[in-house]
């Protein structure tokens, strides 16, 4: 089991604002600072999340970034949502993605701040 106390709740109404007035600069930090949450709360060691969000502003390899975030992600909610149906909904509509992850990110910071 790992800790939990460094993940942060972010207001999910503010977010689509701060995409915008950034030009979509918020997003990649978005990408960036959930991963990192989700690696350390998976375990994972602290460095390697860089890695995931150059290659998340490249096109076509940001496909690696989908699939890896996705099983991240996967973990993290113990297989409620299957990688590959995160990994489709990051193509198809990914603000599906973006809620989904911050939700369940915002639930597990507010049991910490509760517990």
């Amino acid at each position: 089991m790992f800790s939990h106390s460094h993940i942060k709740h972010r207001n999910m109404l503010v977010q689509p604002f701060l995409v915008i007035i950034t030009l979509g600069i918020y997003g990649i930090y978005w990408f960036h600072v959930t991963l990192r949450e989700l690696h350390k709360a998976n375990g994972r060691p602290e460095p390697v999340h860089w890695k995931w969000t150059v290659l998340f502003c490249i096109p076509l390899l940001d496909f690696f970034t989908f699939w890896h975030y996705s099983g991240e992600y996967a973990e993290f909610v113990w297989g409620k949502y299957p990688r590959i149906l995160v990994f489709i909904l990051w193509i198809v509509f990914f603000p599906a993605v973006w809620f989904l992850v911050q939700r369940d990110l915002n639930r597990t910071a507010s049991v910490q701040f509760m517990g």
